[in-house]
């Protein structure tokens, strides 16, 4: 990707609601190139969508959960396409889900972030999830965050996203 791509990108995340003028000027490229990289960008795909991150505490949340779940393979191929038909259609039902993805690490091959008003709709959550366990064995761990917290290390923004991967993208070519 090019460094005006990414900068754009980076501007964009930081406010989205910036007009390509004022871009323009912020990045020392012209309106029209701004309009044009914005363009390809969109219809590459590079660019989903414009939005915003909400103090979710204000909104009424107050617990975020790191769910990593180890899921054991079903045994047999039929046995393989019948959990991820079943589950692959239920999992994306899960209301208090924000993001569902396979990955590794910490012995977990998935993990569900989440949001809750109270440990009660927590708790909600987790029975919710458990009910995979007819399709395929599975253990889960979770790492709950108090959004009420006093004391916050750094928020996830989409400005602090935007300066790590324009930091990440100097230290490559370094």
């Amino acid at each position: 990707m090019k460094d005006v791509e990414l900068m754009l990108i980076s501007e964009l995340m930081k406010n989205s609601r910036r007009s390509d003028r004022e871009l323009a000027k912020t990045m020392r490229v012209s309106q029209p190139t701004v309009t044009r990289l914005r363009a390809k960008l969109e219809k590459a795909g590079v660019i989903k969508e414009y939005t915003i991150i909400p103090d979710f505490s204000k909104l009424g949340y107050h617990l975020c959960s790191f769910t990593l779940a180890k899921f054991a393979e079903p045994p047999g191929l039929e046995a393989m396409r019948k959990a991820i038909v079943t589950s692959g259609h239920r999992l994306s039902e899960i209301p208090q889900a924000v993001m569902i993805e396979r990955g590794m690490g910490l012995g977990a091959n998935g993990i569900v972030v989440s949001l809750h008003k109270d440990y009660t709709s927590y708790l909600e959550f987790q029975r919710w999830i458990r009910q995979f366990s007819l399709i395929t064995h599975y253990e889960l761990e979770s790492f709950l965050v108090n959004l009420d917290d006093d004391i916050h290390y750094r928020y996830l923004t989409f400005s602090t996203l935007a300066k790590h991967m324009l930091g990440t993208s100097r230290e490559t070519k370094e």
